[in-house]
């Protein structure tokens, strides 16, 4: 993946800390509850969403599983149309395109389009360490940028933040970053919008060279296709002389008729709106109009090897809705920066074990950070298993070495229930002795769990018996 989260402590350790944050849980269940009650609304417009839905999955699986074959279409395309198309396979080989890319303009600044995948690789960080400066133009993202701080939310980036916090950081980081915030700024939706607006609009004014993702690409045109809410990735799309676009390897669709579909999923799950307010499509360059440089970056880091687990690759279907962080009650109470990425809610949890490999603590602990509930799978609108897959990498992670007594456990268990005799014997001395029974057990390896639950009161007979007495 990255070191943009680099040192962040693994769910358990971060959710117990951010747990306490009460401010934070407040923000998180005020939006988390407004935005997922309007997408209902939204959804329930349509008579076919079921039909999207199941047309949105089929359209990424096929695409999956033939992936090589769009990738190369996509390619041929865009250089076709004047541009250029550069493979990355891992975070640093595409910020080392991108640097060198800007450092070709001899510019030292770039405006970029809200990105999950310059978050992912950390995109930011490295063109700093070039001595280049990326400015966020994305409200939301240009929020956590002046507050130095982590995005928490797919969707809304600032999500833990309210407008009395939102209108401090302003007031305090906005003139060291350009023009300040008015002396008189409060915390009106209105006006932190316009002080925004002013802070923004010289640097698009300014700026020569624009950094964006893409929601997706078309392999049959070589179109990219950005959605947003806000104008800003409007202005960065098409004032800027060069235009770089970092773009994951799996955001591709074969047709614009394939397009059409996703142009109807994405804006109800996301923002719960009917059509997007700002959909902007690029195809190449075209004299007198727009970037006069193109440069699409694809990026893998992971995804090839996403590709290979016929479990896992589902997650790969995700179009960054959001969906699932806002119905999930671990996401709203644990809040984004527990997961220690730029992924956080349900699908992080499977999407960062798998882009970064599960040998690390923060990543083997994610498919950990769910109750399996299984509301992120009901909402997501390419009808993505992700309990299913939280399974699925809970087997891999207890694979590793280091799991022996969950070995042990899970193999006393098997040879257990493999003999109904001793089954039973078991279930009889459990029942007998219910009454010598601790509510926790003191066991480091159970404490965990029992730090926070109760165990099950035991019943005073066994299933066996109740039957037995039951069904003479």
């Amino acid at each position: 993946m990255t070191g943009t989260y680099l040192g962040m402590p693994a769910f358990p350790e971060a959710a117990k800390a951010s747990t306490k944050d009460a401010q934070m849980r407040a923000n998180l269940t005020r939006a988390t509850h407004t935005i997922r009650d309007k997408r209902a609304r939204a959804v329930e417009e349509l008579d076919d969403w079921a039909q999207l839905r199941e047309a949105g999955k089929q359209i990424k699986d096929h695409t999956l599983q033939h992936l090589d074959k769009y990738l190369i279409e996509l390619e041929e395309k865009v250089v076709g149309a004047g541009g250029v198309v550069h493979w990355a396979r891992n975070a640093d080989e595409a910020n080392r395109i991108v640097a060198d890319l800007v450092h070709a303009t001899g510019e030292r600044e770039v405006v970029k389009v809200k990105s999950m995948a310059t978050q992912e690789i950390g995109l930011n960080e490295a063109l700093a360490a070039e001595g280049i400066t990326a400015y966020e133009t994305d409200l939301a993202e240009l929020i956590v940028q002046l507050g130095k701080d982590l995005p928490s939310h797919i969707l809304v980036p600032a999500i833990h933040k309210n407008r009395g916090e939102i209108r401090d950081i302003f007031a305090r980081e906005m003139a060291a970053w350009g023009r300040a915030a008015p002396d008189d700024l409060t915390d009106e939706p209105t006006a932190l919008a316009e002080a925004a607006r002013l802070h923004l609009r010289e640097k698009f004014l300014r700026a020569k060279v624009a950094v964006s993702g893409g929601n997706f690409m078309v392999a049959e045109t070589g179109t990219i296709v950005v959605l947003e809410s806000e104008g800003n990735g409007r202005m960065c799309l098409t004032l800027p002389e060069t235009l770089i676009s970092v773009v994951g390897i799996e955001k591709i669709v074969p047709t614009w008729r394939d397009l059409e579909v996703f142009l109807q999923l994405l804006p109800r799950s996301s923002t719960a709106e009917r059509m997007n307010p700002y959909t902007t499509m690029w195809t190449g360059v075209t004299d007198g109009d727009g970037p006069r440089e193109f440069h699409l970056v694809l990026l893998d880091n992971g995804r090839t090897r996403t590709l290979a687990d016929e479990v896992g690759r589902q997650a790969l279907r995700c179009i960054r809705c959001s969906a699932c962080l806002n119905v999930c009650p671990v996401y709203e109470r644990a809040g984004g920066h527990a997961y220690g990425s730029p992924y956080p809610g349900p699908i992080g949890a499977i999407l960062t074990p798998q882009l970064g490999g599960i040998q690390g603590e923060l990543e083997a602990s994610l498919p950990y950070a769910s109750s399996l509930c299984g509301a992120c799978y009901e909402v997501c609108p390419v009808a993505i298993d992700i309990p299913e897959v939280l399974v699925h990498l809970r087997a891999q992670v207890a694979e590793q070495p280091g799991h022996r007594a969950e070995h042990a456990a899970m193999k006393a268990a098997t040879w257990a229930m493999s003999h109904p005799a001793v089954y039973g014997a078991a279930q009889q001395a459990a029942v007998r002795t219910r009454k010598l029974q601790p509510r926790s057990l003191p066991l480091p390896i159970a404490k965990a769990w029992t730090d926070t639950r109760d165990l099950p009161e035991m019943p005073k007979r066994t299933f066996r018996q109740w039957w037995k007495e039951t069904h003479k």
